[in-house]
């Protein structure tokens, strides 16, 4: 085994080590939150250690990196779950219904209108997450925490998504755990059981919080070179 896989199975372990840890302090079982790697910009290599020691759940942000990633890797690793966690332009939502698992970032009508015509056209339904932008940030994807209940209906049964969760990126200068209990409290209202909050450095406070799934990126693989 390489140093980089070396490395890659013993920040995996620790990460899962602190996950449940963090469960079970909230009185949760470990196994209701799953760890989603982020593999964004990594080199193969890396990625590979992640499969090699076990990992199958995995997050990217871009469909055009993904294509160019994983169509072989699931030839040589079976069960592997694909998440799309960056934001999704309407142009790439054919690609995205065919490769990914889970579509984590809808956050706006046209692309919700644009995925439901796609997935009747390849008769493929890729669990939706609604992204929420709960810190109002301008520069950041997501719908409006004002404007969230009246878009989640709509993408239930206007467009009818299989709509599972919600997800959020607190900004980074705030208190991560006002986000997740704001995302937590939007997600009971509409009986939603999946919440995908938490990254490297928040991902113990996220589970804490109820959090079913955590992006975990730089603390798994170090960090990005670029991206």
């Amino acid at each position: 085994m390489t140093d980089a896989a070396t490395e890659v199975a013993a920040n995996l372990a620790d990460v899962r080590a602190r996950i449940a840890a963090a469960a079970a302090e909230a009185g949760r079982d470990p196994g209701t939150v799953t760890l989603i790697a982020v593999g964004k910009v990594q080199p193969i290599e890396r990625v590979e250690a992640a499969l090699l020691a076990g990992q199958r759940v995995f997050g990217e942000n871009r469909v055009q990196e993904a294509q160019g990633k994983w169509p072989g890797l699931r030839e040589r690793f079976d069960g592997v779950e694909l998440h799309l966690i960056g934001p999704l332009q309407t142009n790439k939502v054919r690609e995205a219904v065919a490769l990914f698992d889970v579509i984590q970032t809808v956050d706006r009508p046209k692309l919700a209108a644009e995925l439901a015509r796609e997935m009747d056209r390849q008769g493929r339904r890729p669990d939706c997450y609604i992204q929420i932008n709960t810190g109002e940030e301008a520069q950041k994807a997501g719908v409006l925490p004002a404007e969230a209940d009246a878009f989640i209906e709509a993408c239930r049964s206007a467009h009818g998504l299989p709509v599972v969760g919600l997800m959020c990126i607190p900004p980074v200068d705030d208190d991560p755990a006002l986000h997740f209990a704001l995302l937590r409290e939007l997600a009971k209202r509409h009986g939603l059981e999946r919440l995908s909050m938490g990254m490297s450095g928040d991902y113990e406070a996220a589970v804490a919080l109820g959090a079913t799934h955590v992006r975990v990126g730089t603390a798994i693989f170090g960090a990005r070179d670029h991206g």
